[in-house]
C-alpha cells in the first residue's frame, strides 16, 4: 500500500494544472476554494470515505500558499512565505512528506541589524548563542530570556490541544437534541482543562492575552532591539500597535508552531509555499478527491423547501450537486456573496458583517542579481537565511508606523520583514541570483493606491533597506507590489487580511465564526473559523472532522 501511495504521488508531481480533471454532476461534498485549508479538508473527508470535489477559481491550487514565477526565472512564495504553524498531525495523517513536502529549517532564524551602528541581534534555537547575542545589549535581558521562552512554552503546551478541537458552539445549547448539548459542554470543558493544567501560570496567561505586547515585554526586558524584535510577532499581519490591547495573544499565536518536532522553529518549504499546497493536492487526489482549477463558484445553492445546501453553481453555468458544501473563502465572501441573503437569518448576517478585516500588509516580491550585504554583518552567512527585521529598532518607531496608517497613509518609516529563501533553496532562482520577500507594514487598505503610489511606497521601502544594506536597490532586477486591495483581488482575502479576519480577542475561539452555520449542510473550513490565520491547516482538519461526525450521526438517526 505504501509503495502504491508513493507511486501515485510521484505521478501527480509534474502536474501544473488540474483543469483537465472532469467533473461529475454530484459529489458527497464540495469544497469551495483550493487554499491549504480546503485541500486539508478534502484530504480528511476523502480519507473518511466521503467523495469530494475541490473547486478553485484560479489556475493554481494553494490560495495564498502558492509559488508563482512573477519575474522570468524567479519563483516566489507570492503571498505567505514561511512555515511553522502547520499542524504536524496533518503532515503525518496525509503523509505529506511522501508526497514531496520538504522543509528547510532555519537556525538562527531572526536577524535585526541596527542602522548607524555596528551592532546586530541574531537569535535562534540555541540558548547559549542567544544569551551571548542579547548580552551585547543587556546582561539582565540575557538572563531573563530563557525564563521568558520557558513561560511561553508552558502557555503553548497547555493551549495547543485546543487548536485541534472545535470550540464550543453555545448556540447549540438551545437545541432540542441532547447529543448537541452534551457535545457543547464537552467542548467547553476542553478550555477549562487547558487553564487548569496551567495552574498558577493561568494568571500570567490572562495578562498576556489581554495586555498590550509592549507592556508584557517591558515586564521582562529593558533593551529596545530585543523588545522590538519580539514585538514583530505581536503585530505582524495585524492593524495594531504593540501598545494595543490584545497584541500579547498575537505574539503567542506566532510562537506556537514547530518544524520537524522543534518548537518555535520556522522554515522555508522547498519550491516555495506552493510546495506545501502541491503536496496537499497530491495527497487528496491520491485518496480519490477531484480537484478542478479555473472553476470559480458564483453561488452556493440552497433548497427552496428545506433551506439546506444542495450544491454550487459555477461561473460557466455548471451546477454541481452535493449535500455538504465547505467554504474555504472568508466569512464575508461566503455569507455576503455566495449565499443568498434570504437563506440566512438577519441576526447572523448582521454578526458576520461586523467582522473586522482591516489589514496593514503590503507584500513586495523582489528578484535580485546578488545577495544583500548588511553594513553590520557584510560577509555571507546564516543571518541571510533569517527573517531580517528592518525599521524596528525602538517600540516608538513601531508605534509611529502604526499611527501613520491610522491616519490613512502608508508608514513613513515602515516595518519590514525580509526573507531570502533562495539562500537555502536553489530551486527558486537562477544560479547566483536570489528572490526576496518583503512583508511590509503599515499600509491601510483605504489609502489611494495607484501604480504611481504603489511604486513610490516600494521605493521608500527600498530606500530604508539601503540604509541597512547599501546597494540593495541596485541589485533589484524585478519586483511585484501587492497592497491590501491587491491581496483581496488576487487571493480573495477580504480587506487584504491574511487571517480571514483580525485575530483580536473579540474574534477568537468561540467568538470566531463556527464551522457550522445556519444553513444546514454548509460549513466554513478556512481561516475565518477557529483557530484563525496563518498556514496551519487546523481549520480545514477540524471542519472535516465536524462534517464527518454530522454525516455519521445523520446516518445513525436514519
Amino acid at each position: 500500500m505504501s509503495s502504491r501511495f508513493l507511486q501515485r504521488c510521484r505521478a501527480f508531481s509534474s502536474r501544473a494544472s488540474y483543469n483537465e480533471t472532469p467533473l461529475k454532476s454530484q459529489y458527497d461534498a464540495v469544497v469551495v476554494g483550493a487554499g491549504h485549508n480546503g485541500l486539508v479538508a478534502a484530504g480528511y473527508l476523502q480519507k473518511a470515505g466521503i467523495n469530494v470535489a475541490v473547486l478553485e477559481k484560479r489556475h493554481i491550487v494553494g490560495g495564498a500558499a502558492v509559488t508563482e514565477e512573477i519575474v522570468p526565472g524567479f519563483k516566489f512564495s507570492r503571498a505567505s512565505y514561511l512555515l511553522s504553524l502547520f499542524r504536524p498531525k496533518i503532515v503525518n495523517d496525509l503523509r505529506l512528506k511522501e508526497c514531496g513536502l520538504k522543509i528547510f529549517l532555519r537556525n538562527p532564524s531572526s536577524f535585526t541589524p541596527l542602522a548607524d551602528s555596528t551592532k546586530y541581534l541574531l537569535l535562534g534555537l540555541d540558548a547559549e548563542p542567544n544569551a551571548r547575542e542579547i548580552a551585547k545589549f543587556s546582561p539582565n535581558d540575557a538572563q531573563a530570556y530563557d525564563r521568558y521562552e520557558e513561560l511561553l512554552r508552558r502557555f503553548v503546551d497547555s493551549l495547543d490541544p485546543l487548536v485541534d478541537l472545535p470550540p464550543p458552539d453555545f448556540s447549540r445549547l438551545a437545541s432540542g437534541r441532547w447529543v448537541e448539548r452534551l457535545e457543547t459542554l464537552a467542548s467547553a470543558s476542553n478550555l477549562f482543562r487547558a487553564i487548569r493544567n496551567l495552574g498558577k501560570d493561568s494568571v500570567e496567561l490572562y495578562k498576556l492575552m489581554t495586555s498590550p505586547a509592549a507592556k508584557f515585554l517591558d515586564s521582562w526586558f529593558e533593551s529596545e532591539p530585543l523588545k522590538c524584535t519580539l514585538a514583530t510577532d505581536a503585530v505582524i499581519g495585524a492593524s495594531l500597535s504593540p501598545y494595543s490591547a490584545g497584541t500579547g495573544y498575537v505574539l503567542l499565536h506566532h510562537v506556537s508552531g514547530e518544524v520537524d518536532g522543534i518548537r518555535n522553529a520556522w522554515g522555508f518549504v522547498e519550491g516555495g509555499m506552493g510546495g506545501l499546497s502541491a503536496a496537499l493536492a497530491k495527497a487528496a487526489e491520491t485518496l480519490g478527491a477531484t480537484i478542478k482549477t479555473n472553476a470559480p463558484v458564483t453561488s452556493i445553492l440552497t433548497d427552496d423547501r428545506t433551506g439546506a445546501a444542495r450544491g454550487v453553481l459555477l461561473e460557466d453555468g455548471t451546477e454541481i450537486r452535493a449535500n455538504v458544501v465547505l467554504s474555504n473563502a472568508t466569512p464575508e465572501v461566503t455569507f455576503g456573496r455566495l449565499v443568498a441573503k434570504e437563506a440566512l437569518p438577519e441576526g447572523f448576517r448582521k454578526e458576520i458583517s461586523g467582522i473586522d478585516y482591516r489589514s496593514p500588509v503590503t507584500k513586495i516580491n523582489v528578484a535580485l542579481d546578488r545577495l544583500p550585504s548588511f553594513a553590520t554583518l557584510p560577509r555571507p552567512g546564516p543571518h541571510l537565511a533569517c527573517t531580517i527585521h528592518l525599521g524596528c529598532e525602538t517600540m516608538a518607531s513601531l508605534h509611529g508606523a502604526y499611527l501613520d496608517a491610522e491616519c490613512g497613509r502608508a508608514s513613513t518609516v515602515p516595518l519590514v520583514e525580509m526573507t531570502i529563501p533562495s539562500v537555502l533553496d536553489s530551486t527558486l532562482a537562477p544560479p547566483g541570483k536570489h528572490v526576496a520577500s518583503l512583508f511590509v507594514q503599515y499600509t491601510p487598505y483605504a489609502a489611494t493606491w495607484t501604480d504611481e503610489t504603489k511604486n513610490a511606497f516600494a521605493d521608500r521601502v527600498f530606500d530604508l533597506i539601503d540604509v541597512y544594506a547599501p546597494g540593495f536597490t541596485a541589485s533589484v532586477v524585478g519586483r511585484e507590489v501587492l497592497t491590501p486591495p491587491d491581496l483581496e483581488a488576487i487571493f480573495g482575502l477580504t480587506g487584504g487580511n491574511i487571517f480571514h479576519g483580525a485575530m483580536s480577542l473579540d474574534q477568537l475561539y468561540f467568538a470566531r465564526p463556527a464551522y457550522r452555520c445556519p444553513v444546514k449542510g454548509l460549513y466554513l473550513c478556512g481561516s475565518g473559523a477557529h483557530p484563525g490565520g496563518g498556514v496551519m491547516g487546523a481549520a480545514g482538519r477540524n471542519a472535516a472532522l465536524v462534517v464527518t461526525g454530522d454525516i455519521r450521526r445523520s446516518h445513525w438517526r436514519t
